[in-house]
């Protein structure tokens, strides 16, 4: 089981990114699904997340510029980037809650997507 993320890259400021990050495996549910981000020299934070029932949550930094929105048909987790800041130049991990198909839960991170805003 597990989660690969894709869509960062290189962006100047004011643009816009759409990052995904897909569940895979042996999987018979996936409860919260979130974004967080790691800028050099800074603690890991939490940009977005989202619960199963779509109840949404964002960081105070990004809140009228991202939304985070699921797939739940393609175990697929979405952060639409807009208005983009050199600020938010960070790795992004995509993180989800996932209950395996024999009961187990486990507590993925995808691998990171580097995300660079140019001024």
């Amino acid at each position: 089981v597990q989660l690969q993320a894709s869509g960062g890259g290189l962006v100047q400021a004011g643009g816009s990114l759409r990052l995904s990050c897909a569940a895979s495996g042996s999987i018979h549910s996936i409860n919260g699904m979130a974004w967080y981000r790691q800028a050099p020299g800074k603690h890991r934070e939490l940009v977005a997340k989202i619960s199963s029932g779509g109840s949404i949550k964002y960081a105070d930094s990004v809140k009228g510029r991202f939304t985070i929105s699921r797939d739940n048909a393609k175990n697929t987790v979405y952060l639409q980037m807009n208005s983009l800041k050199p600020e938010d130049t960070a790795v992004y991990y995509c993180n989800a809650i996932v209950t395996l198909s024999w009961g187990g839960r486990r507590n993925l991170w995808g691998q990171g997507t580097q995300v660079t805003v140019s001024s």
